[in-house]
């Protein structure tokens, strides 16, 4: 049954790590997973097993969530984009409540520890990064046609070292990093484009596909284990203000989704109230799913 939880999990964070602005840093942490996902991706040659158990149904839920949604993305966004927003808003704010209580818990460790000018000063300033970040978007272009040679391995690598970011930290978003880079619809559409040659029996063109999302890849994969390292030590070091910084992302979120889908302009209040009752269905399946954990 946890396994099955976990690939529930899994698919919503893969979800997320296909929207412009959503963090599935941000969803692990709003569930109630984040401290044991780190943990196994830095304990994975310590603790293999263990590890394991954890990583594969979520790579199973993401895989599922990254290429299912994948294909759903422009149309929600195109047809149905204030209510998808919205859905998001709530799934993330959802998680607030616990993330808050892991807050105090790390404070009441300090007998007479309150929230001092240290949490204060990291909620504010990881607050306007994540309001910064998404004014900084620009205008993507087309998709961009690669070719397989030295130069864009590379920069297919380097671009999924930045993309692993939003696995491993809460609040910063990968996809739309990668949008500012100008690069998110043409990853997404080898994703995409790959699955659809597969069913087309086009190996030809998954072979080339393949060719450069390996590197993308492999990259994703290189940039969690360093940036794993890193938020595990801040979590080990300075528990309450990483805590104070992730909820100031997470704060900053719905902006960072709302102004990056240009979701406030023309809607209709129809559109609006379902975009409202999504979003607090949103936040009660994070809040139950990330009680459930807690538990």
């Amino acid at each position: 049954m946890n396994a099955v939880l976990n690939i529930l999990r899994g698919i919503v964070i893969g979800i997320a790590n296909v929207i412009p602005g959503v963090s599935g840093g941000t969803m692990a942490v709003s569930m109630g997973i984040y401290d044991k996902l780190i943990s196994a991706v830095t304990g994975l040659f310590k603790h293999f097993k263990q590890s394991m158990k954890l990583l594969i149904p979520l790579g199973i839920g993401m895989v599922i969530g990254i290429v299912g949604f994948g294909f759903l993305l422009e149309y929600l966004l195109a047809n149905h984009v204030l209510a998808t927003c919205l859905t998001f808003v709530g799934l993330i704010l959802g998680g607030l409540p616990i993330l808050w209580l892991s807050l105090r818990k790390n404070l009441k460790k300090t007998p007479g520890r309150r929230i001092g000018v240290g949490e204060v000063v990291s909620f504010l300033v990881l607050l306007a990064i994540g309001i910064g970040l998404p004014l900084l978007q620009g205008s993507e272009g087309a998709i961009k046609t690669l070719s397989v040679d030295f130069g864009t391995v590379i920069l297919l690598f380097l671009l999924g070292l930045i993309a692993s970011a939003t696995m491993v930290i809460p609040g910063v978003s990968g996809s739309m990093v990668l949008m500012v880079l100008g690069y998110y619809s043409t990853i997404l559409s080898l994703v995409t484009g790959t699955v659809t040659m597969l069913k087309d029996l086009d190996f030809g063109g998954v072979i080339h596909n393949c060719l450069l999302l390996a590197p993308f890849a492999i990259g994703v994969v290189l940039g969690i284990f360093l940036i794993a390292k890193i938020i595990e030590y801040l979590f080990n070091r300075f528990p309450c203000q990483t805590y104070a910084a992730i909820i100031g992302l997470i704060v900053s979120s719905p902006f960072a989704i709302l102004y990056s889908a240009d979701a406030l302009s023309g809607f209709s209040v129809p559109e609006l109230i379902i975009g409202l009752v999504l979003a607090a269905l949103g936040a009660w399946i994070t809040w139950l799913m990330g009680s459930k954990e807690e538990g």
